[in-house]
């Protein structure tokens, strides 16, 4: 079903918020308030919903006006449910946030400083009442994900690359580690916490195995030999010594 965007003006590139729902009626109408109290007049929102059977689909009904596009029906996951959505915007530029999350006034403040389309923007999310993660080395982004909430992406990212659905549970970093090799992108960071990030989703309380065993090779094709040695050596001494390593994965 499709409504109208809302506010929006010529003079602003136009920012496409996807939200990927399923049986979110507790939480939907707040992230959906939070977007709607945005000074950036510039936002169209465009949502998935995987078939919701507890009123989810009422409340995006009932605020069908306020929704560019939204659809009800089943998908194959959260990543193919994104893919889906992307078909679907008609932004200069992309963010993502979850159905359980909620923005900040800051993210208008990033959204404002967008510009350059060869610039990944990202900055901070508010991660179990504690600011995450601060600008990231190429290292530290080879071994875990700058929060999918914390970037502000050029529509030219998904133009090129698509979300890999093998990677149920981390597929945005794995994402992201192509467009970080990418020389037709850079990440730039902005000290501003743009969103409330639930840290109770999957994605925080589970480990996305089949990423998992892939990532040396990952690493290797998308940030290099260096960083690939040195997070091959952190795991080697994990293995050898797990009592003395239990922090490596933040090290």
């Amino acid at each position: 079903m499709t409504g109208n965007s809302f506010d929006l003006k010529n003079d602003y590139p136009k920012i496409s918020i996807i939200i990927v729902t399923l049986n979110v009626a507790d939480v939907i109408q707040n992230c959906l308030n939070s977007i709607y109290q945005q000074q950036y007049p510039a936002i169209e929102i465009v949502l998935m919903d995987g078939g919701s059977t507890d009123g989810t689909v009422a409340i995006l009904a009932a605020n069908d006006d306020k929704i560019a596009c939204w659809r009800s029906e089943k998908d194959g996951g959260i990543y193919e449910a994104m893919n889906k959505a992307l078909d679907h915007i008609t932004g200069d530029w992309v963010y993502f946030l979850g159905a359980d999350d909620t923005l900040f006034n800051e993210f208008s403040e990033l959204a404002f400083q967008v510009r350059d389309k060869s610039i990944i923007y990202y900055g901070n999310v508010l991660m179990d009442g504690k600011k995450f993660r601060g600008k990231v080395s190429a290292y530290q982004h080879s071994k875990s994900a700058i929060c999918h909430q914390a970037i502000i992406y050029p529509k030219q990212v998904f133009d090129k690359y698509r979300f890999n659905t093998k990677y149920r549970i981390s597929a945005d970093h794995e994402l992201n580690m192509r467009a970080w090799k990418d020389k037709d992108f850079t990440f730039q960071y902005t000290d501003l916490t743009i969103a409330n990030f639930n840290h109770t989703g999957v994605s925080s309380l589970n480990l996305d195995q089949d990423l998992e065993k892939d990532k040396a090779k990952l690493i290797l094709k998308n940030h290099g030999v260096g960083n690939w040695i040195r997070f091959s050596f952190r795991q080697l001494k994990g293995t050898l010594f797990p009592k003395k390593n239990k922090k490596s994965s933040s090290i």
